[in-house]
């Protein structure tokens, strides 16, 4: 194993000095009033070792990046049932387009956009209140994590029901389809606070750790999901992880991830760790420019891309 607490602390040093930091996302106004000079990045190994640097201590809203761990408890739940109201397909698109929704009759394209993800929540809510759903995706965001600190971050929730009419379109467009079981209103309520859930970079990269070693958190840790789960989840987010710029990322990088427009970025290395950077400053399509730009650094550097090393 190459030095790895070298490698993200001269990544860090270097994305200290980067002048192009992104933009932070305007459109939730919590979201708007975070600093864009904050970076951090933290590695977790398969025995729980964490690597860090910069600000990998401080809490952010994980936005989409719950959207790995909400399709996990859904895959649970229905299995590939799933999959007859929700595509497995890159979008193309931004990811809040009511026109590809309208072109698919209301079958989103994959699960990671958020009409996917909206459908995707409307499944955890089946059979129970709003409130035991958000509580289900709390406990199981604390358990992979190994850490009861984790929080929903109310300011961040309300701010996005504030706000969530492009949302409030999607739920019900996919409920005019048939294709939501619940009120839209009940939807989005749970899908706003699961994309409220706060986490350090440290705390993302312990949780993330079943998508790299085979559906268990580690090696020989317990087990989350079957390993082809897990497979199949790294498959669709080297895919579909970055909206629009999943291509761009797959090519710079060479990893499975899931961005969110907070900022974080979740990314795996099969068999090896499970990483998580964040910088809030995003680029045109939404994901955070600083993270990305130090991914593609850390790959490199380590030789992690699954496509072999340059």
């Amino acid at each position: 194993m190459k030095d790895l607490q070298g490698i993200v602390l001269a990544i860090a040093e270097r994305m200290a000095k980067e002048p192009d930091r992104g933009h932070v996302a305007q459109y939730i106004p919590e979201l708007a009033k975070i600093d864009p000079n904050q970076f951090g990045i933290a590695v977790a190994l398969a025995d729980g070792n964490l690597f860090a640097a910069g600000d990998a201590d401080t809490p952010f809203s994980i936005q989409s990046i719950s959207k790995v761990f909400t399709l996990s408890l859904a895959l649970g739940r229905v299995g590939d049932a799933l999959w007859e109201r929700v595509g497995r397909e890159p979008s193309g698109d931004p990811f809040n387009s009511i026109v590809q929704l309208e072109a698919d009759h209301g079958i989103p394209r994959n699960p990671f956009i958020n009409a996917g993800a909206i459908v995707v929540t409307d499944v955890l809510l089946a059979g129970h209140q709003p409130r035991e759903t958000i509580g289900e995706i709390l406990r199981f965001m604390r358990h992979i994590s190994e850490d009861d600190g984790i929080r929903i971050d109310p300011e961040v929730a309300r701010s996005e029901e504030r706000t969530g009419f492009r949302n409030a379109a999607l739920a019900n467009f996919i409920r005019a389809a048939n294709n939501l079981r619940h009120a839209p209103e009940q939807t989005l309520g749970v899908y706003y606070h699961h994309c409220a859930i706060a986490m350090t970079c440290k705390q993302l990269a312990m949780a993330g750790r079943y998508f790299a070693f085979g559906g268990r958190l580690g090696v020989d840790g317990p087990k989350i999901v079957s390993s082809a789960r897990a497979r199949r989840i790294n498959a669709l987010m080297l895919t579909c992880g970055h909206y629009d710029g999943s291509g761009d990322f797959a090519f710079q990088v060479g990893l499975p991830g899931k961005s969110g427009v907070g900022g974080g970025i979740l990314a795996i290395v099969p068999d090896v760790a499970s990483v998580a950077v964040w910088s809030p400053g995003l680029n045109a399509v939404g994901n955070s420019t600083l993270a990305t730009q130090a991914l593609k650094m850390l790959s490199n550097r380590a030789g992690w891309s699954i496509f072999g090393e340059t």
